[in-house]
């Protein structure tokens, strides 16, 4: 098999790569080990186009594949056992430090693509463990996403994490989202409440959803664009799904007011009761295959 084209690119502050492999291209930033597109071969791109992103030092993209570790969303809403396991007096800022920290490209081979975040000796600024990672990202008719996270420190380490994927749909209001029909999730956008999702999932208001115990396959069915976006998950049993709507898009200042509508975010995720406990010398992998389908 060959080996895939790699090209350095930058993309204002932040150094990146173009990967291509029998006609599909993903753009890759070495800030946060970040996807922040993927278009397979003759189609319509599979990751959110979002041309208001950002691509500065220290801030995160607000498009792609965002890696959300050791911690997911709002540091307080962690459970405690995450939560112990930082150690410091300043603010702790949403979905964790790797998304900004500069990885390193430590493997081209065959159509693999491999990242490095190798914890420094006394562990992350405020975070003091000795905790490994590693991003593969594999081409092929498919773009598979692993994050691996290796415990190579004496103490069990507790995390929650997400690869925060945003997806590109035609229009959110018109997709649906299939194989979660009997599911219990937590509505996050309306007290944290609990509930049961019946049928299909349609987009009708802002939607932020914690899906428990969540299978390992599941669809965004786009009729106008006649593709399916499939997405196979292991390691995880929990899934987010966000989409910000009309007042909150507003807010963000890297996201165009309309740009909700042609967004969805579906996040493979460990996160609530679904945290990651790694003995000394685990390791534990999260990913997820993603291939665009016609319906």
């Amino acid at each position: 098999m060959p080996t895939p084209h790699l090209e350095t690119v930058k993309m204002d502050e932040l150094d990146c790569w173009r990967i291509r492999h029998n006609g599909a291209e993903v753009l890759v930033a070495q800030q946060g080990a970040h996807v922040f597109s993927y278009q397979p071969a003759a189609a319509k791109p599979v990751i959110w186009p979002n041309d208001k992103a950002v691509f500065k030092q220290g801030k995160g993209i607000r498009t792609g594949v965002p890696v959300c570790w050791p911690w997911f969303g709002v540091f307080e809403r962690n459970p405690q056992s995450v939560k112990a396991m930082r150690q410091s007096d300043q603010p702790a800022g949403a979905h964790g430090f790797a998304r900004t920290a500069n990885w390193t490209l430590v493997g081209v081979e065959d159509n693999r693509v491999e990242l490095a975040l190798i914890a420094p000796a006394g562990g992350f600024p405020g975070w003091p463990h000795q905790v490994d990672l590693k991003m593969s990202l594999l081409l092929d008719d498919q773009l598979h996403i692993h994050l691996t996270s290796h415990n190579r420190g004496t103490d069990t380490v507790t995390i929650s994490q997400a690869l925060h994927s945003y997806f590109a749909v035609s229009d959110v209001r018109k997709v649906q989202v299939e194989g979660l029909d009997g599911l219990d999730y937590i509505d996050t956008a309306d007290g944290w409440v609990t509930r049961q999702q019946a049928g299909p999932l349609h987009f009708r208001a802002e939607t932020d959803r914690i899906y428990l115990d969540t299978p390992a396959q599941l669809n965004i069915i786009d009729k106008d664009w006649q593709r399916q976006i499939q997405l196979t998950s292991e390691g995880s049993k929990s899934t987010v799904i966000w989409n910000p709507w009309t007042e909150r898009a507003k807010a963000f200042d890297d996201m165009a007011d309309d740009g909700w509508q042609g967004m969805l975010c579906i996040e493979t995720a460990n996160v609530l009761d679904d945290v990651v406990m790694l003995a000394p010398g685990a390791s534990h992998t999260m990913g997820v295959s993603i291939t665009s389908l016609p319906l």
